[in-house]
Protein backbone atom coordinates (compact mmCIF):
# COMPACT_ATOMS: atom_id res chain seq x y z
CA UNK A 1 0.00 0.00 0.00
CA UNK A 2 1.57 3.26 -1.07
CA UNK A 3 1.62 6.38 1.09
CA UNK A 4 0.91 9.71 -0.58
CA UNK A 5 1.52 13.39 -0.04
CA UNK A 6 -1.23 15.97 -0.44
CA UNK A 7 0.02 16.88 -3.91
CA UNK A 8 0.20 13.24 -4.99
CA UNK A 9 -3.37 12.69 -3.80
CA UNK A 10 -4.58 15.73 -5.73
CA UNK A 11 -2.85 14.49 -8.88
CA UNK A 12 -4.45 11.05 -8.53
CA UNK A 13 -7.90 12.60 -8.13
CA UNK A 14 -7.28 14.90 -11.10
CA UNK A 15 -6.22 11.95 -13.28
CA UNK A 16 -9.30 10.01 -12.18
CA UNK A 17 -11.50 12.91 -13.30
CA UNK A 18 -9.73 13.76 -16.58
CA UNK A 19 -8.44 10.40 -17.82
CA UNK A 20 -11.10 8.07 -16.39
CA UNK A 21 -14.07 10.52 -16.21
CA UNK A 22 -14.56 9.72 -12.53
CA UNK A 23 -16.22 12.77 -10.89
CA UNK A 24 -15.60 14.12 -7.39
CA UNK A 25 -19.19 13.48 -6.31
CA UNK A 26 -18.78 9.78 -7.10
CA UNK A 27 -15.62 9.64 -4.97
CA UNK A 28 -17.55 11.25 -2.11
CA UNK A 29 -20.39 8.78 -2.50
CA UNK A 30 -18.07 5.76 -2.55
CA UNK A 31 -16.21 6.92 0.55
CA UNK A 32 -19.45 7.84 2.31
CA UNK A 33 -21.00 4.39 1.80
CA UNK A 34 -17.85 2.41 2.61
CA UNK A 35 -17.00 4.72 5.49
CA UNK A 36 -20.43 4.20 7.05
CA UNK A 37 -20.06 0.44 6.73
CA UNK A 38 -16.55 0.55 8.22
CA UNK A 39 -17.76 2.52 11.24
CA UNK A 40 -20.71 0.19 11.76
CA UNK A 41 -18.51 -2.92 11.43
CA UNK A 42 -16.00 -1.47 13.86
CA UNK A 43 -18.40 -0.40 16.59
CA UNK A 44 -21.42 -2.60 15.97
CA UNK A 45 -23.92 -2.60 18.85
CA UNK A 46 -22.15 0.31 20.54
CA UNK A 47 -23.57 2.63 17.90
CA UNK A 48 -27.17 1.76 18.71
CA UNK A 49 -26.64 2.78 22.33
CA UNK A 50 -24.62 5.94 21.71
CA UNK A 51 -25.09 9.45 20.43
CA UNK A 52 -23.41 9.59 17.00
CA UNK A 53 -22.16 13.13 16.52
CA UNK A 54 -20.65 14.54 13.33
CA UNK A 55 -18.54 17.71 13.28
CA UNK A 56 -18.80 19.06 9.75
CA UNK A 57 -16.45 21.49 8.01
CA UNK A 58 -17.19 23.52 4.91
CA UNK A 59 -14.99 21.62 2.43
CA UNK A 60 -15.30 18.26 0.71
CA UNK A 61 -14.20 16.47 3.87
CA UNK A 62 -17.35 17.86 5.47
CA UNK A 63 -19.39 16.77 2.45
CA UNK A 64 -18.11 13.21 2.83
CA UNK A 65 -18.94 13.35 6.54
CA UNK A 66 -22.53 14.32 5.71
CA UNK A 67 -22.67 11.46 3.24
CA UNK A 68 -21.57 9.02 5.95
CA UNK A 69 -24.18 10.46 8.33
CA UNK A 70 -26.86 9.98 5.67
CA UNK A 71 -25.90 6.32 5.12
CA UNK A 72 -25.89 5.67 8.86
CA UNK A 73 -29.38 7.20 9.03
CA UNK A 74 -30.47 4.79 6.27
CA UNK A 75 -29.07 1.96 8.39
CA UNK A 76 -31.39 2.86 11.24
CA UNK A 77 -29.22 5.17 13.33
CA UNK A 78 -29.99 8.77 14.30
CA UNK A 79 -26.79 10.76 13.76
CA UNK A 80 -26.55 14.41 14.70
CA UNK A 81 -24.44 16.79 12.57
CA UNK A 82 -23.03 20.08 13.88
CA UNK A 83 -22.13 22.43 11.04
CA UNK A 84 -19.14 24.59 11.93
CA UNK A 85 -19.85 26.99 9.06
CA UNK A 86 -22.67 29.03 7.61
CA UNK A 87 -24.40 27.08 4.82
CA UNK A 88 -23.71 29.77 2.24
CA UNK A 89 -19.95 29.44 2.87
CA UNK A 90 -19.79 25.71 2.14
CA UNK A 91 -18.30 24.19 -1.00
CA UNK A 92 -20.61 23.07 -3.81
CA UNK A 93 -20.24 19.44 -2.75
CA UNK A 94 -20.92 20.07 0.93
CA UNK A 95 -24.04 22.13 0.16
CA UNK A 96 -25.33 19.34 -2.09
CA UNK A 97 -24.61 16.67 0.51
CA UNK A 98 -26.28 18.79 3.17
CA UNK A 99 -29.54 18.90 1.21
CA UNK A 100 -29.51 15.13 0.75
CA UNK A 101 -28.63 14.48 4.40
CA UNK A 102 -31.48 16.64 5.62
CA UNK A 103 -33.89 14.88 3.29
CA UNK A 104 -32.77 11.55 4.76
CA UNK A 105 -33.51 12.77 8.26
CA UNK A 106 -30.05 13.71 9.52
CA UNK A 107 -30.49 16.35 12.21
CA UNK A 108 -28.24 19.35 11.54
CA UNK A 109 -27.35 22.34 13.69
CA UNK A 110 -25.20 25.32 12.76
CA UNK A 111 -22.91 26.55 15.55
CA UNK A 112 -20.32 29.34 15.63
CA UNK A 113 -19.44 29.08 19.31
CA UNK A 114 -18.73 26.24 21.69
CA UNK A 115 -21.66 26.69 24.11
CA UNK A 116 -24.34 24.83 22.06
CA UNK A 117 -22.05 21.82 21.65
CA UNK A 118 -21.28 21.76 25.36
CA UNK A 119 -24.97 22.01 26.16
CA UNK A 120 -25.78 19.09 23.86
CA UNK A 121 -23.17 16.89 25.53
CA UNK A 122 -24.52 17.80 28.96
CA UNK A 123 -28.10 17.11 27.89
CA UNK A 124 -27.42 13.48 26.90
CA UNK A 125 -25.70 11.16 29.35
CA UNK A 126 -25.45 8.26 26.87
CA UNK A 127 -22.03 7.35 25.40
CA UNK A 128 -20.81 9.52 22.54
CA UNK A 129 -19.21 8.56 19.23
CA UNK A 130 -17.69 11.52 17.42
CA UNK A 131 -16.89 11.68 13.72
CA UNK A 132 -14.43 14.44 12.87
CA UNK A 133 -15.15 15.69 9.34
CA UNK A 134 -13.97 19.26 9.87
CA UNK A 135 -10.82 19.40 7.76
CA UNK A 136 -9.01 16.91 5.58
CA UNK A 137 -5.36 17.02 4.66
CA UNK A 138 -5.72 20.53 3.29
CA UNK A 139 -6.03 22.15 6.71
CA UNK A 140 -4.50 25.60 7.00
CA UNK A 141 -2.78 26.22 10.29
CA UNK A 142 -3.12 27.82 12.73
CA UNK A 143 -6.76 27.01 13.47
CA UNK A 144 -9.26 29.67 14.44
CA UNK A 145 -9.95 30.22 18.15
CA UNK A 146 -13.39 28.69 17.69
CA UNK A 147 -12.02 25.48 16.17
CA UNK A 148 -9.29 25.36 18.78
CA UNK A 149 -11.97 25.45 21.50
CA UNK A 150 -14.04 22.75 19.76
CA UNK A 151 -11.02 20.45 19.48
CA UNK A 152 -10.01 21.02 23.07
CA UNK A 153 -13.54 20.20 24.21
CA UNK A 154 -13.78 17.04 22.09
CA UNK A 155 -10.43 15.74 23.34
CA UNK A 156 -11.42 16.44 26.94
CA UNK A 157 -14.60 14.37 26.56
CA UNK A 158 -12.59 11.17 25.92
CA UNK A 159 -15.35 9.87 23.65
CA UNK A 160 -14.51 7.37 20.90
CA UNK A 161 -13.42 9.62 18.04
CA UNK A 162 -13.15 8.83 14.34
CA UNK A 163 -11.38 11.22 11.97
CA UNK A 164 -12.14 11.29 8.28
CA UNK A 165 -8.90 11.17 6.25
CA UNK A 166 -6.77 12.86 8.97
CA UNK A 167 -7.41 14.26 12.45
CA UNK A 168 -8.34 17.94 12.21
CA UNK A 169 -5.35 20.09 13.08
CA UNK A 170 -2.73 17.68 11.71
CA UNK A 171 -0.93 18.92 8.60
CA UNK A 172 -1.24 16.35 5.82
CA UNK A 173 2.41 16.09 4.79
CA UNK A 174 4.48 17.00 7.84
CA UNK A 175 2.24 15.65 10.61
CA UNK A 176 2.83 18.94 12.43
CA UNK A 177 0.23 20.70 14.56
CA UNK A 178 0.02 24.25 15.81
CA UNK A 179 -1.48 24.32 19.26
CA UNK A 180 -4.07 21.55 19.10
CA UNK A 181 -5.48 18.69 17.04
CA UNK A 182 -8.10 15.97 17.33
CA UNK A 183 -6.87 12.85 19.13
CA UNK A 184 -8.46 10.12 17.03
CA UNK A 185 -9.05 6.52 18.03
CA UNK A 186 -9.56 5.62 14.38
CA UNK A 187 -8.67 7.41 11.15
CA UNK A 188 -10.47 6.47 7.95
CA UNK A 189 -7.84 7.05 5.27
CA UNK A 190 -9.48 8.07 2.01
CA UNK A 191 -7.85 6.10 -0.78
CA UNK A 192 -4.36 5.93 0.68
CA UNK A 193 -2.62 6.62 3.97
CA UNK A 194 -1.08 10.09 4.07
CA UNK A 195 2.53 10.99 4.85
CA UNK A 196 1.42 13.14 7.78
CA UNK A 197 0.19 10.05 9.65
CA UNK A 198 3.77 8.93 10.16
CA UNK A 199 5.71 12.09 10.97
CA UNK A 200 5.98 14.50 13.89
CA UNK A 201 2.71 14.39 15.90
CA UNK A 202 0.85 12.31 13.32
CA UNK A 203 1.62 8.84 14.77
CA UNK A 204 0.38 9.95 18.20
CA UNK A 205 -2.89 11.38 16.89
CA UNK A 206 -4.18 9.15 14.06
CA UNK A 207 -4.92 6.10 16.21
CA UNK A 208 -5.81 2.97 14.24
CA UNK A 209 -5.80 3.52 10.47
CA UNK A 210 -8.31 1.89 8.13
CA UNK A 211 -8.18 2.43 4.37
CA UNK A 212 -11.43 3.38 2.62
CA UNK A 213 -11.56 2.61 -1.10
CA UNK A 214 -12.32 5.66 -3.23
CA UNK A 215 -13.15 3.58 -6.29
CA UNK A 216 -10.08 4.72 -8.24
CA UNK A 217 -9.12 2.52 -11.22
CA UNK A 218 -6.45 -0.11 -10.57
CA UNK A 219 -4.10 1.65 -12.95
CA UNK A 220 -3.91 4.60 -10.55
CA UNK A 221 -3.94 2.58 -7.33
CA UNK A 222 -0.95 0.43 -8.23
CA UNK A 223 1.00 2.93 -10.31
CA UNK A 224 4.26 4.47 -9.08
CA UNK A 225 5.03 5.67 -5.60
CA UNK A 226 8.17 5.81 -3.48
CA UNK A 227 6.58 5.56 0.00
CA UNK A 228 4.91 2.36 1.16
CA UNK A 229 3.19 1.04 4.28
CA UNK A 230 4.30 -2.35 5.58
CA UNK A 231 1.21 -4.46 6.16
CA UNK A 232 -0.16 -7.85 5.12
CA UNK A 233 -0.73 -6.55 1.58
CA UNK A 234 3.03 -6.36 1.06
CA UNK A 235 3.32 -10.14 0.73
CA UNK A 236 4.49 -9.93 -2.91
CA UNK A 237 7.55 -7.95 -1.83
CA UNK A 238 8.80 -10.60 0.58
CA UNK A 239 11.49 -13.25 -0.06
CA UNK A 240 10.37 -16.76 -0.85
CA UNK A 241 10.56 -19.65 1.60
CA UNK A 242 14.05 -21.08 1.90
CA UNK A 243 15.39 -24.29 0.35
CA UNK A 244 14.29 -27.37 2.31
CA UNK A 245 17.37 -29.24 1.05
CA UNK A 246 19.91 -26.62 2.10
CA UNK A 247 22.75 -27.18 4.57
CA UNK A 248 24.33 -24.88 7.15
CA UNK A 249 26.74 -23.46 4.59
CA UNK A 250 23.90 -22.47 2.31
CA UNK A 251 22.18 -20.67 5.19
CA UNK A 252 25.17 -18.51 5.92
CA UNK A 253 27.68 -17.66 8.61
CA UNK A 254 26.94 -14.45 10.52
CA UNK A 255 29.54 -12.66 12.63
CA UNK A 256 28.26 -10.46 15.48
CA UNK A 257 30.75 -8.07 17.10
CA UNK A 258 30.08 -6.09 20.30
CA UNK A 259 29.85 -6.35 24.03
CA UNK A 260 31.93 -4.31 26.47
CA UNK A 261 32.14 -3.86 30.22
CA UNK A 262 28.58 -4.24 31.57
CA UNK A 263 27.10 -4.58 28.06
CA UNK A 264 27.82 -8.18 27.03
CA UNK A 265 24.10 -8.92 27.26
CA UNK A 266 23.53 -6.86 24.10
CA UNK A 267 25.86 -9.17 22.18
CA UNK A 268 24.20 -12.26 23.66
CA UNK A 269 20.77 -11.10 22.48
CA UNK A 270 21.92 -10.03 19.04
CA UNK A 271 23.86 -13.21 18.29
CA UNK A 272 21.04 -15.38 19.68
CA UNK A 273 18.54 -13.58 17.44
CA UNK A 274 20.78 -14.15 14.40
CA UNK A 275 20.93 -17.88 15.13
CA UNK A 276 17.22 -18.25 15.82
CA UNK A 277 16.10 -16.66 12.56
CA UNK A 278 17.78 -19.54 10.75
CA UNK A 279 21.44 -18.64 10.21
CA UNK A 280 23.48 -21.76 9.50
CA UNK A 281 26.34 -20.59 11.73
CA UNK A 282 26.84 -17.66 14.10
CA UNK A 283 30.10 -16.46 15.63
CA UNK A 284 30.03 -13.80 18.35
CA UNK A 285 33.14 -11.76 19.12
CA UNK A 286 33.69 -9.38 22.03
CA UNK A 287 36.61 -7.41 23.46
CA UNK A 288 39.34 -9.52 25.06
CA UNK A 289 38.71 -8.37 28.69
CA UNK A 290 34.99 -9.25 28.45
CA UNK A 291 35.45 -12.66 26.84
CA UNK A 292 35.08 -14.80 29.98
CA UNK A 293 32.03 -12.89 31.18
CA UNK A 294 30.49 -13.14 27.73
CA UNK A 295 30.88 -16.89 27.21
CA UNK A 296 29.39 -17.57 30.64
CA UNK A 297 26.11 -16.06 29.39
CA UNK A 298 26.00 -17.50 25.89
CA UNK A 299 24.09 -20.47 24.49
CA UNK A 300 26.33 -23.33 23.27
CA UNK A 301 25.30 -23.27 19.60
CA UNK A 302 27.10 -19.96 19.03
CA UNK A 303 30.83 -19.94 18.29
CA UNK A 304 32.97 -17.30 19.98
CA UNK A 305 36.12 -15.24 19.70
CA UNK A 306 37.58 -11.99 20.96
CA UNK A 307 39.16 -8.80 19.66
CA UNK A 308 42.65 -8.32 21.18
CA UNK A 309 43.28 -5.17 23.17
CA UNK A 310 46.40 -4.61 21.11
CA UNK A 311 45.32 -3.19 17.77
CA UNK A 312 48.53 -4.54 16.21
CA UNK A 313 47.09 -8.04 16.69
CA UNK A 314 43.89 -7.37 14.75
CA UNK A 315 45.39 -8.60 11.48
CA UNK A 316 44.23 -12.22 11.79
CA UNK A 317 40.66 -11.19 12.63
CA UNK A 318 40.49 -8.79 9.69
CA UNK A 319 42.08 -11.33 7.34
CA UNK A 320 39.37 -13.88 8.19
CA UNK A 321 36.40 -11.54 7.69
CA UNK A 322 35.52 -12.80 4.23
CA UNK A 323 34.69 -16.26 5.52
CA UNK A 324 31.48 -14.70 6.88
CA UNK A 325 28.35 -14.01 4.84
CA UNK A 326 27.18 -11.05 6.95
CA UNK A 327 28.50 -9.01 9.86
CA UNK A 328 26.62 -7.22 12.63
CA UNK A 329 28.72 -4.79 14.62
CA UNK A 330 27.73 -2.47 17.44
CA UNK A 331 25.53 -4.10 20.10
CA UNK A 332 27.15 -3.13 23.43
CA UNK A 333 30.40 -2.20 21.63
CA UNK A 334 30.98 0.98 23.73
CA UNK A 335 31.86 4.45 22.49
CA UNK A 336 35.62 4.79 22.28
CA UNK A 337 38.34 5.54 19.78
CA UNK A 338 39.19 1.84 19.79
CA UNK A 339 35.58 1.03 18.81
CA UNK A 340 35.70 3.62 16.04
CA UNK A 341 38.86 2.09 14.59
CA UNK A 342 37.36 -1.41 14.70
CA UNK A 343 34.19 -0.31 12.91
CA UNK A 344 36.17 1.44 10.18
CA UNK A 345 38.40 -1.62 9.74
CA UNK A 346 35.36 -3.85 9.28
CA UNK A 347 33.79 -1.47 6.76
CA UNK A 348 37.05 -1.18 4.81
CA UNK A 349 38.04 -4.86 4.86
CA UNK A 350 34.82 -6.87 4.54
CA UNK A 351 33.36 -7.37 1.07
CA UNK A 352 29.92 -8.49 2.23
CA UNK A 353 26.87 -6.86 3.88
CA UNK A 354 27.40 -5.09 7.22
CA UNK A 355 24.74 -4.12 9.76
CA UNK A 356 25.80 -1.17 11.93
CA UNK A 357 23.88 -0.87 15.18
CA UNK A 358 24.06 1.17 18.39
CA UNK A 359 27.66 2.16 19.24
CA UNK A 360 28.94 1.30 15.76
CA UNK A 361 26.80 4.26 14.64
CA UNK A 362 27.61 6.40 17.66
CA UNK A 363 31.37 6.33 16.92
CA UNK A 364 30.86 7.53 13.33
CA UNK A 365 29.41 10.70 11.87
CA UNK A 366 28.11 11.84 8.53
CA UNK A 367 30.52 14.74 8.14
CA UNK A 368 33.73 12.74 8.58
CA UNK A 369 32.73 9.28 7.40
CA UNK A 370 30.35 9.67 4.45
CA UNK A 371 33.09 8.72 2.00
CA UNK A 372 33.75 5.43 3.84
CA UNK A 373 30.18 4.39 3.11
CA UNK A 374 30.19 5.64 -0.47
CA UNK A 375 33.38 3.72 -1.30
CA UNK A 376 32.08 0.37 -0.05
CA UNK A 377 31.16 -2.01 -2.84
CA UNK A 378 28.83 -4.04 -0.61
CA UNK A 379 25.56 -3.26 1.15
CA UNK A 380 25.61 -1.39 4.46
CA UNK A 381 22.62 -1.14 6.80
CA UNK A 382 22.46 1.38 9.64
CA UNK A 383 19.85 0.87 12.39
CA UNK A 384 19.76 4.05 14.51
CA UNK A 385 17.01 5.25 16.81
CA UNK A 386 16.19 8.96 16.62
CA UNK A 387 18.92 10.02 19.06
CA UNK A 388 21.64 8.02 17.31
CA UNK A 389 20.48 9.28 13.93
CA UNK A 390 20.59 12.89 15.14
CA UNK A 391 24.16 12.49 16.44
CA UNK A 392 25.28 10.77 13.25
CA UNK A 393 23.68 13.37 10.97
CA UNK A 394 24.85 16.33 13.07
CA UNK A 395 21.36 17.73 13.64
CA UNK A 396 19.18 18.11 16.71
CA UNK A 397 16.84 15.44 18.03
CA UNK A 398 13.93 17.87 17.60
CA UNK A 399 14.74 18.32 13.91
CA UNK A 400 14.65 14.57 13.39
CA UNK A 401 11.40 14.26 15.32
CA UNK A 402 9.74 16.97 13.23
CA UNK A 403 10.72 15.62 9.82
CA UNK A 404 12.18 12.09 10.02
CA UNK A 405 11.32 11.18 6.44
CA UNK A 406 13.04 14.25 4.98
CA UNK A 407 16.22 13.84 7.03
CA UNK A 408 16.32 10.11 6.34
CA UNK A 409 16.18 10.72 2.58
CA UNK A 410 18.96 13.30 2.84
CA UNK A 411 21.32 11.01 4.76
CA UNK A 412 20.71 8.05 2.42
CA UNK A 413 21.45 10.22 -0.59
CA UNK A 414 24.79 11.22 0.96
CA UNK A 415 25.98 7.75 2.01
CA UNK A 416 24.16 5.42 -0.46
CA UNK A 417 23.22 2.97 2.31
CA UNK A 418 20.07 1.47 3.74
CA UNK A 419 18.98 3.22 6.94
CA UNK A 420 16.39 1.82 9.35
CA UNK A 421 15.28 4.70 11.55
CA UNK A 422 13.66 3.11 14.60
CA UNK A 423 10.70 4.46 16.56
CA UNK A 424 6.95 3.88 17.11
CA UNK A 425 6.88 4.31 13.35
CA UNK A 426 10.05 2.78 11.91
CA UNK A 427 11.26 4.06 8.54
CA UNK A 428 13.12 1.70 6.19
CA UNK A 429 14.96 3.90 3.70
CA UNK A 430 16.61 2.28 0.68
CA UNK A 431 19.21 3.66 -1.76
CA UNK A 432 16.77 3.16 -4.67
CA UNK A 433 14.72 6.07 -3.29
CA UNK A 434 11.94 3.99 -1.75
CA UNK A 435 10.92 4.22 1.89
CA UNK A 436 8.81 1.70 3.78
CA UNK A 437 6.90 2.74 6.89
CA UNK A 438 6.45 0.16 9.65
CA UNK A 439 3.78 1.68 11.89
CA UNK A 440 2.97 -0.66 14.75
CA UNK A 441 3.31 1.13 18.12
CA UNK A 442 4.04 -1.26 20.98
CA UNK A 443 5.19 0.26 24.27
CA UNK A 444 6.35 -3.18 25.39
CA UNK A 445 9.21 -2.78 22.90
CA UNK A 446 10.41 0.40 24.60
CA UNK A 447 12.95 -1.54 26.61
CA UNK A 448 16.66 -2.24 26.48
CA UNK A 449 17.88 -4.80 23.96
CA UNK A 450 15.01 -4.65 21.48
CA UNK A 451 17.25 -2.89 18.95
CA UNK A 452 19.98 -5.50 19.50
CA UNK A 453 17.45 -8.20 18.61
CA UNK A 454 16.55 -6.39 15.37
CA UNK A 455 20.22 -6.12 14.43
CA UNK A 456 20.61 -9.85 14.98
CA UNK A 457 17.51 -10.64 12.90
CA UNK A 458 18.91 -8.54 10.06
CA UNK A 459 22.34 -10.13 10.17
CA UNK A 460 20.96 -13.67 10.40
CA UNK A 461 18.47 -13.25 7.55
CA UNK A 462 20.82 -11.35 5.25
CA UNK A 463 23.52 -14.00 5.71
CA UNK A 464 21.10 -16.62 4.39
CA UNK A 465 20.47 -14.80 1.11
CA UNK A 466 22.24 -16.64 -1.70
CA UNK A 467 21.79 -13.68 -4.08
CA UNK A 468 23.99 -11.51 -1.85
CA UNK A 469 26.90 -13.91 -2.19
CA UNK A 470 27.14 -13.43 -5.94
CA UNK A 471 29.51 -10.96 -7.51
CA UNK A 472 27.25 -8.20 -8.73
CA UNK A 473 26.97 -4.43 -8.89
CA UNK A 474 25.96 -2.63 -5.72
CA UNK A 475 22.55 -1.58 -7.04
CA UNK A 476 21.52 -5.18 -7.71
CA UNK A 477 22.85 -6.32 -4.33
CA UNK A 478 20.68 -3.74 -2.60
CA UNK A 479 17.65 -4.70 -4.69
CA UNK A 480 18.11 -8.35 -3.68
CA UNK A 481 18.46 -7.37 -0.02
CA UNK A 482 15.47 -5.02 0.29
CA UNK A 483 12.91 -7.82 0.55
CA UNK A 484 14.93 -9.48 3.32
CA UNK A 485 15.11 -6.21 5.27
CA UNK A 486 11.33 -5.78 5.05
CA UNK A 487 10.96 -9.36 6.25
CA UNK A 488 13.28 -8.65 9.20
CA UNK A 489 11.20 -5.64 10.24
CA UNK A 490 7.99 -7.68 10.06
CA UNK A 491 9.39 -10.59 12.09
CA UNK A 492 10.65 -8.13 14.72
CA UNK A 493 7.27 -6.39 14.89
CA UNK A 494 5.21 -9.57 14.98
CA UNK A 495 7.43 -11.09 17.67
CA UNK A 496 6.83 -7.97 19.74
CA UNK A 497 3.09 -8.25 19.24
CA UNK A 498 3.10 -11.93 20.26
CA UNK A 499 5.15 -11.15 23.37
CA UNK A 500 2.80 -8.32 24.33
CA UNK A 501 -0.26 -10.56 23.92
CA UNK A 502 1.20 -13.44 25.90
CA UNK A 503 3.04 -11.56 28.65
CA UNK A 504 1.69 -8.00 28.67
CA UNK A 505 3.65 -4.92 27.68
CA UNK A 506 5.17 -4.32 31.13
CA UNK A 507 6.67 -7.76 31.84
CA UNK A 508 7.97 -8.44 28.31
CA UNK A 509 11.68 -8.00 27.59
CA UNK A 510 13.92 -8.12 24.53
CA UNK A 511 14.50 -11.85 25.00
CA UNK A 512 10.71 -12.28 24.97
CA UNK A 513 10.87 -11.33 21.29
CA UNK A 514 13.35 -14.12 20.57
CA UNK A 515 11.08 -16.58 22.39
CA UNK A 516 8.22 -15.39 20.16
CA UNK A 517 10.06 -16.05 16.88
CA UNK A 518 8.21 -19.36 16.24
CA UNK A 519 4.83 -17.59 16.23
CA UNK A 520 6.18 -14.74 14.13
CA UNK A 521 7.59 -17.09 11.49
CA UNK A 522 4.37 -19.09 11.48
CA UNK A 523 2.50 -15.92 10.57
CA UNK A 524 5.13 -15.08 7.96
CA UNK A 525 4.83 -18.51 6.34
CA UNK A 526 1.03 -18.20 6.27
CA UNK A 527 1.40 -14.86 4.51
CA UNK A 528 3.69 -16.38 1.90
CA UNK A 529 1.26 -19.25 1.40
CA UNK A 530 -1.58 -16.79 0.76
CA UNK A 531 0.49 -15.04 -1.91
CA UNK A 532 0.74 -18.29 -3.88
CA UNK A 533 -2.99 -19.10 -3.71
Amino acid sequence: MKIVTQQEMKELEKMAQTKFHFPEKLIIENVALLGARAILNKLGEEMTQAEVIFLIGKGNNGGTGLGIARHLASMGLEPRAFLLFDEKDGSTEVREQLKIAKAYGVRTTYIDELAPLEAYFQQYSSPKIIIDAIFGTGVRLPLSNFLYDVIHFINSEKAYTISLDIPTGVEGNSGMILGNAIEADLTLAVGFPKLGYYQAEGPRLVGEVQIIDMGLPDALVGEGGDKFLINDNIRDELPRQRNKFGDKKLFGHTLVVGGSHGLTGALVMSSSAALKVGAGLVTAVTWEPQYQEFISRLIPEIMTGYVPNDQAKWGRLLKDLDKYDSIVIGPGLARSNRSRMLVLEVLNNFSGPVVLDADAINVLNLKDDAEVFRLRNAPTILTPHFGEFARFAGISFEEVKKAPYIHLKDVIERINCTVILKGPCTYLGFPNGKTYFNFSPNDGMATGGVGDVLAGILGGLIGQEANLKKRDNLYNLYENMNKTIIMAAMIHTWAGQVAAEKLGVRPMTATSLIDAFPDAFMKFNELLKESHE
